[in-house]
């Protein structure tokens, strides 16, 4: 699967993330409803299974590893830009295959769809920071 298929799988969890801490409904009926759109035939659906089952089983990991990069309180940071922070923190916890730049410019494409106008750049500011961390040795050599 392309990088496009991955894209769009990001884009449907970042929706369904949305839904789920907006609404409190099950994980699982969330994932029955978007399955059901035809909008995720195009998306690498395993990855998206993935996302939508493990940031809500992982939420309380991820925002740990939030909370020193961030001003405020996890609750208090629009939910949108939540749902992109808490994905690219699993994706660059969780997946150290894909490139830190990678992870960095889908969570500012994502932020830049789903969040407020300059929601972007808090996204970005964060996740450079942390990102120089955690993958430090990726990012110390520009990657």
């Amino acid at each position: 699967m392309g990088g496009s298929s991955r894209h769009l799988a990001r884009r449907a969890a970042i929706q369904a993330l949305y839904q789920w801490e907006m609404t409190q409904q099950s994980r699982l009926e969330i994932e029955k409803h978007f399955l059901a759109d035809d909008s995720l035939k195009k998306s690498d659906i395993e990855y998206f299974h993935e996302l939508i089952r493990e940031i809500p089983r992982l939420v309380e990991e991820l925002d740990t590893n939030l909370t020193p990069y961030i001003d405020r309180s996890i609750s208090l940071v629009d939910p949108v830009e939540r749902a992109v922070l808490r994905l690219a923190t699993y994706e660059m916890l969780h997946h150290p295959e894909i490139p830190y730049r990678v992870v960095l410019n889908e969570a500012i494409e994502l932020s830049k769809t789903f969040g407020s106008d300059n929601g972007y750049r808090f996204v970005n500011g964060i996740l450079d920071k942390m990102g120089a961390e955690i993958r430090s040795v990726e990012a110390a050599a520009g990657q």
